[in-house]
């Protein structure tokens, strides 16, 4: 089994948004595109156009409806590996392929030495393994190991490819390890929460809740239409069909 090293200083991680994401899929495109070719490469796809497809995501995003009556809401939910101070993932990993950094954090998976036991797959309780059915190995999110350290980028650019693609700005990237990060501050400022806590594997990456929604109010009376004014009126009749 493989070990985990001691919590370090440094501890890169995502944070995001419950409350801005509008579930477009962008992150998941994106990090599709940069990881087929990057250091996870070669990422499947079985029958990609056709009507069952079927291959390897890094990152999903599911969506769900939330809450009763007034209450209720839409929220999309991205998935990915939480890069957890604890993995399970990890431990249980029989060839050391399942690892994580102790300089920054990050859990990545070796493929060479992976020998596509599922271990840490059935062991990660938030289902962020990805099996590789055609390379016989498992995938993960890498957090864009080799795009965040990748000094030929713009440093504006170096940021994990969901991040720099995000129209909707909900996912943050930075050292959660440092209390006076931008992401720290957020956490802090937003009551960011663990997924899962219950599970004590102390995950990196954060999520943001939805913020409370005002109540709906009354339209303005200036804004109804006189009964003298006959275009208005006809625009309220086709606009309440």
């Amino acid at each position: 089994m493989t070990d985990v090293p001691p919590p370090g200083p440094k501890k890169l991680g995502l944070v995001i948004d419950l409350d801005t994401c509008v579930g477009c899929h962008a992150c998941a495109v994106n990090c599709k595109e940069w990881n087929t070719s990057g250091h996870s490469a070669s990422l499947t796809d079985f029958s990609a156009f056709q009507d069952h497809p079927d291959g390897v995501w890094l990152n999903r995003v599911h969506t769900y409806e939330a809450g009763i009556g007034a209450d209720s809401r839409t929220v999309h939910f991205p998935r990915s590996c939480l890069h957890c101070e604890d993995p399970p993932c990890v431990t249980v990993c029989p060839t050391g392929a399942s690892y994580k950094r102790a300089e920054d954090g990050i859990v990545l998976v070796n493929a060479d030495i992976c020998i596509g036991c599922k271990l840490c797959s059935w062991a990660c309780p938030y289902g962020a393994r990805e099996f590789d059915a055609d390379q016989g190995v498992m995938r993960k999110c890498t957090l864009c190991v080799d795009r965040i350290y990748n000094t030929n980028l713009p440093e504006h650019e170096r940021q994990p490819a969901c991040v720099n693609t995000c129209p909707a700005r909900a996912r943050h990237f930075g050292d959660l390890g440092d209390p006076n990060s931008a992401v720290s501050k957020l956490v802090a400022e937003r009551g960011g929460f663990d997924l899962m806590a219950d599970q004590a594997t102390k995950p990196v990456n954060k999520y943001l809740p939805p913020r409370r929604r005002p109540a709906p109010t009354a339209p303005a009376e200036s804004l109804r239409p006189t009964r003298g004014n006959t275009v208005l009126r006809w625009i309220d009749r086709v606009l309440t069909r």
